[in-house]
């Protein structure tokens, strides 16, 4: 990755720090244009995409905490990668995987909840985990989350390296 390497650890973060941002305003603006309605998981990923960004921006911000924000940008791209895998099982498998919203709220629904009622038009969850409510080339909005945090997570543990 000869092109990382030019790129540096500073721009390397302000990269994914954009990118971040804008996946997060690509969702709510897809939500808002098709009358979407995400799911607890859904708007676990956007929290999670929002504090990614955050970390990402600080780090670029903060030359001397470049190598600790590019692992905590990868922490939160596994974490997040983790989360879109499972919406992504729900999906592919509704009738084996319990639904999100039927069982008891764990700790991700209550936050969502909570974050939910701080600032509905962001964090307001209204879907089911398991619906495919959007595709793009066959693959649902989790299937694409899926696939943007393991991009974050691969390019965020290579600045890890080169910070």
């Amino acid at each position: 990755m000869d092109w990382l390497n030019r790129l540096g650890a500073r721009r390397g973060l302000l990269l994914l720090g954009g990118a971040a941002l804008a996946l997060v305003v690509a969702g709510w603006a897809l939500q808002e244009w098709y009358r979407l309605n995400p799911c607890p998981l859904c708007i676990f990923q956007r929290l999670l995409y929002l504090l990614l960004a955050v970390v990402a921006l600080l780090g670029a911000a903060l030359p001397r905490a470049q190598r600790g924000a590019s692992l905590g940008v990868a922490a939160l791209a596994v974490a997040g990668l983790a989360t879109a895998a499972y919406q992504s099982l729900m999906q592919a498998f509704p009738d084996v995987v319990s639904e999100c919203s039927y069982v008891d709220p764990g700790p991700i629904e209550r936050l969502v909840d909570w974050l939910g009622m701080q600032y509905p038009p962001l964090f307001m969850a209204t879907g089911f985990c398991g619906s495919r409510e959007w595709e793009f080339l066959g693959l649902s909005m989790a299937n694409w989350s899926l696939l943007c945090f393991a991009a974050f997570a691969v390019l965020a543990s290579c600045l890890c390296r080169r910070a």
